[in-house]
């Protein structure tokens, strides 16, 4: 945006500000939901953020003991235990979200071989018997209608394995085996109940050759599917270093444009109206690139936050915390996780980026390539503004800028009242995050990257998590504030604007808060000049 241009923000809302960014979260496996600070972690971002979903793969690994065999003289025993199933589903409904099951992995005693994923070896195979995969699955979907009512249950998706066009993830990426897995798992969720909702295929990106084949099976075999899933990421290939990975990235649109051709490749389909799922997206695909932790990453996804409930309808962020040992446990509190928060419930600029969308106002009046612009019932206005950054290929532009980007907004600040639109001053909060505020990450590097810091250095990384703050006071001609805002290097801004209604009473002077009088404190000034309220600046230089 040039510094000389002002946007003229309408008065009139263009809609409701989609709350699709926010519908759903990811997770680490769902063993790790029985820690405390897996919890503690949640909680904190329930409070500021308050997703609706979570999902998380393993619901069916052998660390979660759902299915258990016991062999007892020449006869195997079967029984399926939710000791574990119970206490995380019912911790994440304490504190107000709901599963979006995913259905996966295979338990080792019903695999046909012992092709393992990640560190925790979740088990990748197709079922060696499908009636005992069928049984599994209709007995988990049954224990969770028993315990939580139907009603509810509906209301969680099912969404069946997890990027099965992967080797890594499915068996030689076997697409008929895969359908056939589909095919049986979604006919069991429903043998439950019709209207329990079932979905997939969980593609990961560069898959969409798997999108017509998939809509001619499910289509020409009449096999239950209520919405279609995908996952979105931007890293090229990764560069790896001892306990990290560097990548280079694509322009952060290129995420707009990933969660948009589900759909595309659907149109003319018998699928083409379902909704659409991001069940997962990020920049990276790693663990351990330490891109997640920057504020470059706030500002690389703010456009994404902004724009991405025009094409889905949800996009779920992949992870909300560092709770998480995909590729081991991690060996220093900044690591590059997928995490909003660090371990020890460190908020990163990203998670600053999420709450300040959660406390946007609900109808959208502007959308820019740098700034979203909304206002609440009360008339409040909220202003997210970032500072555009472009990628990998993009370096040399966002360099021309010197590092700073110019905001500046012309905007609908005080509501209409009798006898016309109204007039006077408003009240703006600003809270700001970039390379130095808000900023842990950055702390801790100032601080010498302490892998395991003590209970001291905690407390000042917390402080320095803290976004800069400052307020004002802005004149409001005829129902309009212009509001400028210069904006550091990969910086994200949230302004709240309230309109101001003065409180006074008899005496109230703010020039005495010295305690004597104003003639004497400040010279030349008449007694009340500037009326209540004057200034403590007035009688107090700089």
């Amino acid at each position: 945006m040039s510094d000389t241009t002002t946007v003229v923000v309408p008065d009139t809302p263009l809609g409701p500000l989609p709350q699709a960014w926010r519908e759903c979260v990811g997770t680490g496996r769902l063993n790790l939901a029985l820690r405390a600070d897996y919890r503690e972690s949640l909680a904190q971002v329930q409070r500021d953020i308050g997703f609706s979903y979570i999902r998380g793969h393993g619901l069916l690994h052998d660390d979660m003991g759902v299915h258990r065999t016991a062999h007892v003289g020449d006869r195997t025993w079967t029984r399926h235990g939710f000791t574990y199933v119970d206490q995380v589903h019912d911790a994440f409904l304490d504190l107000g979200i709901r599963p979006f099951v995913e259905l996966g992995f295979m338990p080792s005693a019903l695999a046909s071989g012992d092709q393992t994923v990640f560190w925790w070896k979740g088990n990748v195979t197709p079922p060696s018997d499908e009636g005992e995969w069928v049984a599994l699955v209709r007995s988990v979907v049954r224990h969770l209608v028993d315990r939580y009512g139907l009603d509810e249950v509906r209301r969680w998706p099912f969404e069946i394995w997890n990027e099965p066009n992967l080797p890594i993830f499915w068996k030689d990426a076997d697409q008929q085996a895969y359908f056939r897995l589909y095919d049986i798992t979604a006919r069991a969720v429903k043998d439950v109940d019709a209207d329990l909702l079932v979905g997939g295929p969980a593609l990961s990106p560069g898959a969409d050759e798997w999108w017509a084949p998939f809509a001619d099976f499910v289509t020409a075999n009449d096999v239950p599917i209520d919405f279609v899933t995908r996952h979105a990421y931007t890293s090229r290939e990764p560069q790896h270093v001892p306990f990290g990975t560097y990548q280079e990235l694509m322009p952060p649109q290129e995420l707009l444009r990933q969660f948009a051709a589900p759909r595309a490749h659907l149109a003319g389909t018998g699928l083409e109206r379902l909704p659409v799922h991001i069940t997962e997206f990020n920049s990276s695909y790693c663990p351990d690139n330490p891109i997640h932790d920057t504020a470059y990453h706030a500002a690389y996804l703010a456009p994404v936050l902004a724009g991405g409930g025009d094409h889905v309808d949800s996009f779920s962020y992949w992870t909300f915390c560092d709770v998480f040992e995909e590729a081991d446990i991690p060996t220093s509190i900044f690591h590059g996780g997928f995490g909003l928060l660090t371990h020890r419930q460190l908020a990163k600029p990203t998670y600053h980026l999420f709450a300040f969308m959660a406390r946007m106002g609900t109808s959208v009046l502007a959308r820019g390539d740098d700034h979203l612009v909304c206002r609440d019932d009360s008339g409040r206005v909220t202003v997210l503004a970032w500072n555009p950054v472009h990628g990998s290929d993009g370096v040399a532009e966002d360099a021309a800028t010197g590092g700073r980007h110019e905001v500046r907004l012309s905007l609908p600040v005080t509501r209409r009242h009798e006898g016309g639109a109204g007039s006077g001053e408003v009240f703006a909060l600003r809270e700001r995050v970039n390379d130095d505020d808000g900023n842990a990450f950055g702390a801790w590097r100032e601080m010498g990257r302490p892998m395991s810091p003590d209970r001291r250095q905690l407390e000042m990384l917390r402080r320095c998590s803290e976004p800069a703050r400052e307020h004002l006071r802005l004149r409001a001609d005829g129902g309009r504030a212009d509001l400028s805002l210069s904006l550091a290097r990969h910086e994200i801004t949230f302004v709240e604007i309230v309109e101001v209604r003065e409180t006074v009473h008899e005496g109230l002077d703010d020039r005495r808060l010295l305690g004597g009088d104003d003639d004497l404190l400040v010279a030349g000034h008449e007694r009340g000049a500037d009326g209540p309220g004057a200034g403590l600046s007035d009688i107090i230089p700089g």
